[in-house]
C-alpha cells in the first residue's frame, strides 16, 4: 500500500500532487523542505533511518468506511516492519477481534477492555469519555491504533496508513483488477451486503481475476465453509496476497499509466501521517523487492484447520456471548518476542538446519503444533511435530555433531534452551521423533512462558 501511494503520487503534476498530499495528509508540500529532506535527510525520518539501515515500522488499516454501518472499526490490521539491513520486510497480520485493555483517556491508568479493531474508533466518536490529547486531532484515530497495535505487538510505529473499503474497491478498479490464487474453494453464505443483509460468495479454487468488488469480498469473508479459507489464517493469508497482488499491478509499467484513476480512487479515502519524503523513500527502496523477501505471518487461534499460534477464544473480558480473541500471554510478552524475531539472520537461514518440534510440556498439550505454525513463515526448515515425554526444561537435542552451530545457538536463545549432544539411541528419540539435524524438546519451563507465568 505504501508503495502505492507512492507510485500513484509521482506521476501526477505538481498541483494535483499537492492536492492529494494535503487530502491525504493534511499538509500542503513544502517544495524546499523536500529537496533538503532528499539529499540529507533528518535524523529519525522513514528516509534516514532506511538510508542508515534502522528498522522502519509502519501500521497499515482497512477500514469501513461511510458505506459501512461502522465506518471507524478497522477490520484490517496489519503491522510491517522493513529492515534495510537484509533488504526483507516483515508483514503479520493482527485479528481484529483481539480483546485488548486501551488506555487511550487523558487518565492513563483507565482501562477499558475493548476489541483492538475500536482503537481507530475511539477519537471520533463518544465511545468513552476524556480521550487523551494525543490521540485527538486528524491524526489522533492513527496514533491510538499505533499505541495499541503497538502494546500488542512490542513494536513502535513511525507511521500509520488508514484506507476505507471504498478505496480499496476503486483503486483495484482503477488499476483494472488484480490476479489473486485461492488454495481452496471459498463459500461464504453470510458476507454482509450495503443493507444490513447477507448475500452468498463463490469463488473457486486457483487463480482468477478480480475486480475491486471481488477482491474486497476475498479479503473480508468471514464465514466460509470450508476451514481454510475461514479460519483467522486464511483470512489474514488472503488479505496479504491481495495486497501483494496490488504492489505487483501497480509497479508494472500499465500500472503507471493508470496514476490518474489511481489518485481519484485513493484521495478521498485514505488518510496517513507520512510526508512525500517517506513515501519515496520507501517507494525508492522497494520498488524491486522481490516477493522472497517477504516474511507473512498472522497471530492466530486453533481453529478446525489450523493448530492456531499465540491466541485462543474463551471469554476475557467481552462477555460470554461475544465472539472474541485472547493472547495465551495476557501481557503480549511472547507475542513480543515472536515479532522481535521473525527476520532471522540469514546467515542462520543459510545452514538450512533440519528442526523437529516435540512436546515436551504435559502442561500444555498440542503446544509443539503451535510452535511449528507460528515458525512455518519464517524459512526455517521444519518437519512435523510430535509429542515427547515429559522434561522440565527445554532442550536443543543436536544429531549434528554440531554441523548447524548458528541455528542452535538461535534456538537456544529463542526457547531459554541448553544444547545437548545426541545420538540416534541416547537419548531414546520419542515415536516419530527424527534423530537428526536438531529437535527442540520443549519443556515446562518455555509451557510457562508462553502463558506469561
Amino acid at each position: 500500500m505504501v508503495l502505492l501511494v507512492v507510485i500513484v503520487t509521482a506521476t501526477l503534476t505538481y498541483k494535483r500532487l499537492d492536492d492529494f498530499v494535503s487530502a491525504t495528509t493534511g499538509r500542503h508540500i513544502n517544495p524546499i523542505g523536500e529537496v533538503v529532506q532528499a539529499v540529507e535527510p533528518s535524523p529519525g525520518t522513514i528516509a534516514y533511518k532506511l538510508k542508515h539501515g534502522q528498522q522502519v515500522n509502519i501500521l497499515l488499516l482497512g477500514r469501513g468506511g461511510e458505506e459501512n454501518d461502522a465506518p471507524y472499526l478497522t477490520d484490517s490490521i496489519m503491522a510491517v516492519t522493513i529492515d534495510p539491513a537484509t533488504n526483507r520486510v516483515s508483514m503479520v497480520s493482527i485479528p481484529r477481534d483481539l480483546v485488548v485493555g486501551m488506555n487511550l483517556q487523558s487518565n492513563s491508568s483507565r482501562i477499558w477492555v475493548n476489541k483492538i479493531n475500536a482503537a481507530y474508533e475511539v477519537p471520533l466518536v463518544s465511545i468513552i469519555c476524556c480521550v487523551a490529547a494525543q490521540y485527538q486531532g486528524r491524526d489522533g484515530p492513527g496514533l491510538a491504533a499505533e499505541h495499541e497495535v503497538g502494546k500488542v505487538t512490542g513494536l513502535t510505529f513511525d507511521r500509520y496508513i488508514a484506507v476505507d473499503f471504498v478505496a480499496f474497491r476503486d483503486m483495484v478498479n482503477a488499476l483494472g483488477g488484480v490476479d489473486v490464487c485461492l488454495a481452496t474453494n471459498l463459500d461464504d453464505n453470510e458476507y454482509p451486503d450495503y443493507h444490513n443483509g447477507y448475500v452468498s460468495l463463490h469463488f473457486k479454487a486457483g487463480c482468477q481475476h478480480l475486480n475491486g468488488e471481488q477482491a474486497l469480498e476475498i479479503a473480508r469473508s468471514r464465514h466460509a465453509i470450508q476451514p481454510d479459507q475461514s479460519s483467522d489464517f486464511g483470512r489474514a493469508r488472503r488479505q496479504q496476497d491481495i495486497m501483494q497482488a496490488i504492489k505487483k499491478k501497480a509497479t508494472t509499467v500499465n500500472g503507471f499509466s493508470k496514476a490518474p484513476q489511481l489518485l481519484g480512487a485513493l484521495q478521498k479515502n485514505i488518510n496517513t501521517d507520512m510526508s512525500l519524503s517517506d513515501m519515496r523513500a520507501i517507494y525508492d527502496w522497494g520498488k524491486n523487492l522481490p516477493d522472497a523477501s517477504i516474511i507473512r505471518a498472522a497471530l492466530t487461534a486453533p481453529s478446525g484447520a489450523a493448530d492456531g499460534n499465540l491466541l485462543d477464544s474463551y471469554n476475557c473480558g467481552m462477555g460470554p456471548a461475544v465472539s472474541q480473541l485472547c493472547a495465551d500471554d495476557p501481557s503480549f510478552g511472547m507475542i513480543h518476542r515472536y515479532i522481535a524475531s521473525l527476520l532471522i539472520d540469514p546467515a542462520v537461514l543459510g545452514e538450512k538446519a533440519p528442526i523437529q518440534f516435540a512436546n515436551g510440556a504435559n502442561n500444555y498439550p498440542g503446544l509443539d503444533g503451535r510452535v511449528t505454525t507460528m515458525f512455518d513463515p519464517t524459512g526455517l526448515q521444519l518437519a512435523d511435530p510430535v509429542g515427547h515425554g515429559a522434561i522440565p526444561q527445554t532442550q536443543i537435542l543436536d544429531y549434528s555433531n554440531g554441523q548447524f552451530p548458528l541455528t542452535s545457538k538461535w534456538l537456544a536463545g529463542f526457547f531459554g534452551a541448553t544444547v545437548v549432544p545426541a545420538t540416534a539411541a541416547n537419548p531414546a528419540p520419542a515415536r516419530g521423533q527424527q534423530t537428526y539435524g536438531l529437535v527442540v524438546v520443549i519443556g515446562h519451563d518455555f509451557a510457562r512462558h508462553w502463558l506469561g507465568q
